[in-house]
C-alpha cells in the first residue's frame, strides 16, 4: 500500500462509500480470471489524480500503478457504467442527507464552449456561432441542488436544446490510451 500524499487521494470514509460500488474482481467471479496486481484504491486514487491535475496518462506519478493499467481499469469501468453508478449513488445519498427526495424532479442544463487544437478532428468538433469559436461544448445537467446528473461533450455547434434530448455523447469514446 502506497503512502497517501496527494490531495486527490481518497480518504478512508470516501473509500468506504466507493469500494462497494466497484465491480467484483474477475478472479472472484464463477468465470474466473487473474488476481489483480494493484489494489483498487490505488487505481481510484490514480484516476482522481488525473482528473484533479489534468495531466497526461503517461505523466502519472511513479507511486501510482502503471498508466496502462490505470487506463485499462478506466476503460472497463466506463464501459460498464461504474462512474455513472457512483455519481448517482452519491447524489441520492447527499439528497437524502439534505432531507429531500433521493430522485430530482427538475434539472437545469448549461454549456460552455471550449476551443480545441488544430489537430482535433473536425468530426468531433464544430463551430460555435454564438461565441465564434471552433471547438467543443461541455453540457452539464444538474438538479436544483446543483448536484450533477449528466455531463456530455459535443461539437460546439450543438445547441443546448438539442443536447438535452441526446442520449449519448456525440464525441466518440476513446478506446485506447494512445488516442489521448
Amino acid at each position: 500500500m502506497r503512502q497517501r500524499r496527494y490531495p486527490s487521494d481518497t480518504t478512508d470514509l470516501e473509500w468506504l462509500l466507493i469500494e462497494p460500488l466497484l465491480p467484483v474482481p474477475a478472479c472472484q467471479t464463477p468465470r474466473g480470471g487473474r488476481p489483480e496486481t494493484h489494489p483498487r484504491r490505488e487505481i481510484v486514487d490514480a484516476l482522481r489524480y488525473l482528473v484533479d491535475t489534468g495531466c497526461k496518462w503517461s505523466a502519472l506519478p511513479q507511486d501510482y500503478p502503471p498508466f496502462k493499467t490505470v487506463f485499462g481499469f478506466f476503460s472497463r469501468w466506463s464501459a460498464r457504467g461504474v462512474f455513472n453508478l457512483i455519481r448517482d449513488h452519491l447524489r441520492r445519498r447527499i439528497r437524502r442527507a439534505m432531507g429531500t427526495s433521493p430522485h430530482p424532479v427538475a434539472a437545469v442544463i448549461d454549456s460552455q464552449s471550449v476551443k480545441v487544437a488544430a489537430t482535433v478532428p473536425r468530426s468531433t468538433s464544430g463551430y460555435g456561432a454564438g461565441k465564434k469559436t471552433p471547438g467543443r461544448k461541455k453540457h452539464v445537467i444538474v438538479d436544483l441542488k446543483g448536484l450533477p446528473l449528466f455531463v456530455m461533450v459535443t461539437p460546439a455547434d450543438m445547441h443546448d436544446s438539442i443536447a438535452a434530448f441526446t442520449d449519448r455523447p456525440v464525441v466518440p469514446r476513446l478506446t485506447r490510451w494512445s488516442d489521448l
